[in-house]
């Protein structure tokens, strides 16, 4: 089984279109390991699907985009879907990154940082991450950096997505730099 491709199926179903396979998440984007199973039961490709392979799938990523407890499972974070998923607010390292195309600096540094098609604003918890998902967009990315510690004593929400991944509502101008 290929559990790159499974977990890029389950990002999709449960970060992007919950209802394209009739699952329902709860308010922080939970849903029953047995009705994701079901519904991946239905696609040939992941008919023999188990909870066993679900949880090798979380233990073999690098990314840890998902998490399961108590019989359920959700994504950590890049949401799209319409309805916010709750997060609780967190103490964010002193400092986090950003890691963004050239052609947006201007913009970012006019409006601050905006979720955009996402729910949260993503940013990084160190420089090689920060390049990482900006070359996603741009070869040679600008590595923003962020005052988090500062934006956060001054009222800013930081959430806590990953052990690299810290997401926040919106970044105000003030809190960031550019190299």
């Amino acid at each position: 089984m290929d559990l790159m491709k499974l977990s890029k199926e389950l990002s999709y179903a449960l970060r992007h279109a919950p209802w394209e396979y009739e699952l329902e998440l709860d308010e922080e984007g939970w849903v029953e390991i047995s009705q994701l199973l079901v519904a991946l039961h239905e696609s040939p490709q992941w008919k023999h699907v188990t909870e066993a392979d679900l949880e090798k799938m979380i233990a073999v990523s690098e990314k840890k985009r998902h998490e399961i407890q108590a019989g359920r499972i959700r994504a950590l974070y890049g949401h799209s879907t319409p309805h916010k998923i709750a997060k609780l607010p967190a103490t964010p390292p002193e400092t986090l990154y950003h890691g963004t195309p050239l052609r947006a600096v201007e913009s970012i540094m006019e409006q601050g940082l905006q979720p955009r098609q996402r729910q949260y604003v993503h940013l990084s918890a160190d420089m090689e991450t920060a390049t990482q998902v900006g070359r996603r967009r741009d070869d040679q990315p600008i590595i923003l950096t962020i005052d988090a510690a500062k934006a956060a004593q001054d009222g800013v929400q930081f959430y806590h997505g990953n052990e690299n991944i810290w997401l926040a509502d919106y970044i105000p101008v003030q809190y960031i730099q550019q190299p």
